[in-house]
């Protein structure tokens, strides 16, 4: 089976609609799929629902398709920089679940791991756990989370082989391998890609099991998502 196709838009051909569950891997502007999404906002897509650790920030990543408003929900733990989503989020334009980092972290490994659900006690006694059931263990109580089962996952990777078999590179490997899992299929975009056997088995972080379709996206811009600068001495 072939799993590398040409580009983002011929690895999507088929797979997207309206009202979609995407798992989004990345955190801030590290590790996240950028042919991919910029492949979902050229196809028109809309009433998406993402889970993401946040939408990257205003006009790059996620930031991308809250712009052209086709994400009518978020799925994160964390709003960060982009003024587009708070704006959206606080004017009641856009749906936002928020949800504590390990929990959604957890929410997405169990989901791929067949676990519907599970108890855990970060967030008890707050809003995020309205509506949820509690139970109580050991005297303490705990409150249930769902796991995650997305329609489809798009995630960035570094190298991947033939097979799928793919390693992240360091701090990129944050949501990807949790999200990887947790859809029917996930897209993958990668650096580059090596014949099978080339790649350490110890090394892989993602078996291509998980991996039904990739393509090689690079070279890619390296963005900065914060810049930090010291004011220039006198001379």
């Amino acid at each position: 089976m072939n799993k590398l196709y040409p580009d983002a838009e011929a690895a999507l051909a088929g797979l997207l609609r309206d009202d979609m569950l995407i798992c989004a891997g990345g955190f801030g502007l590290c590790g996240i799929p950028e042919r991919l999404i910029d492949a979902i906002q050229a196809s028109g897509v809309k009433g998406l629902t993402f889970v993401s650790n946040n939408a990257g920030i205003d006009g790059e990543g996620l930031g991308k398709l809250l712009r052209t408003r086709q994400i009518k929900k978020m799925i994160s733990s964390y709003v960060g920089e982009n003024k587009e989503f708070e704006r959206q989020y606080l004017s009641g334009e856009l749906e936002v679940e928020f949800c504590p980092q390990g929990t959604l972290a957890e929410r997405c490994r169990a989901g791929g791991a067949g676990i519907p659900g599970f108890y855990t006690r970060t967030g008890v006694g707050t809003k995020v756990a309205e509506g949820k059931e509690v139970k109580v263990f050991d005297g303490q109580e705990y409150i249930l989370e769902r796991g995650i089962v997305a329609d489809l996952s798009i995630i960035k990777g570094w190298k991947a082989d033939e097979a799928g078999n793919l390693v992240f590179r360091k701090t990129a490997r944050n949501f990807n391998q949790p999200m990887a899992t947790a859809s029917h299929l996930c897209v993958a975009e990668v650096e580059e890609v090596v014949p099978v056997g080339a790649l350490d088995p110890d090394a892989i972080h993602l078996p291509g099991i998980y991996v039904k379709r990739m393509i090689v996206g690079a070279p890619y811009d390296k963005k900065i998502e914060f810049r930090t600068v010291r004011q220039r001495e006198a001379a």
